[in-house]
């Protein structure tokens, strides 16, 4: 069993049931209906969140417990999710094909963040939306959730580079307060970032 599986075993929700709210506040952006990939989706909360408001919603995890939490608050929700059980680093983003691809505290050495977010641009249909939100290294100091290291943290800067081509709608560091069940509990360092292909 991996860490994350370890993690999510449990019957509560990690991060919890509600969606990121940085998240639900950018929704309104996506093309109505459209095709959306959440990467790094864990439990689902996210993912069941967009198909509730009625885009075609994908999941890609690592962690089948995660994935067999995704579908059962799916069905909670009466609604569905597909889901992929896969490591990003193995994961085929398909080019020109979403209308969102949303990254929500996927957080992943850099080598392959890079690859992600330039699989990701490519992916997105002409004119559609990359919505992320992730911690900044100053993080640390707070200790309030995510990763133990800087290093598979994230800063503007790098996004810049790595989604170069994107038009930046959303592009913030800042501080804030965060509650996510046990997972993400309190003041943060993050970054949030909108960026449409054009």
């Amino acid at each position: 069993m991996n860490s994350w599986d370890q993690r999510y075993e449990g019957e509560d929700y990690f991060y919890g049931k509600e969606s990121n709210d940085f998240l639900s506040s950018q929704a309104y952006r996506i093309k109505v209906g459209g095709r959306v990939l959440c990467l790094a989706e864990g439990e689902g909360r996210n993912a069941v969140f967009l198909a509730k408001k009625g885009f075609e919603v994908t999941a890609v995890d690592f962690s089948q417990k995660g994935l067999e939490k995704l579908h059962h608050l799916a069905q909670e929700q009466k609604i569905t999710v597909t889901t992929v059980h896969s490591d990003l680093a193995d994961y085929e983003i398909e080019e020109m094909s979403w209308d969102a691809i949303v990254s929500i505290w996927c957080h992943l050495p850099k080598p392959l963040r890079e690859k992600v977010h330039q699989s990701s641009s490519s992916g997105l249909k002409k004119g559609d939306l990359f919505i992320l939100e992730a911690y900044r290294p100053p993080q640390l100091e707070f200790k309030t959730g995510g990763p133990p290291t800087a290093e598979l943290m994230m800063n503007l800067g790098d996004l810049e580079k790595e989604l170069a081509g994107l038009e930046f709608l959303v592009s913030h560091e800042i501080e804030r307060m965060v509650h996510e069940g046990k997972g993400h509990q309190g003041q943060s360092a993050v970054v949030q970032v909108v960026a449409r292909k054009g």
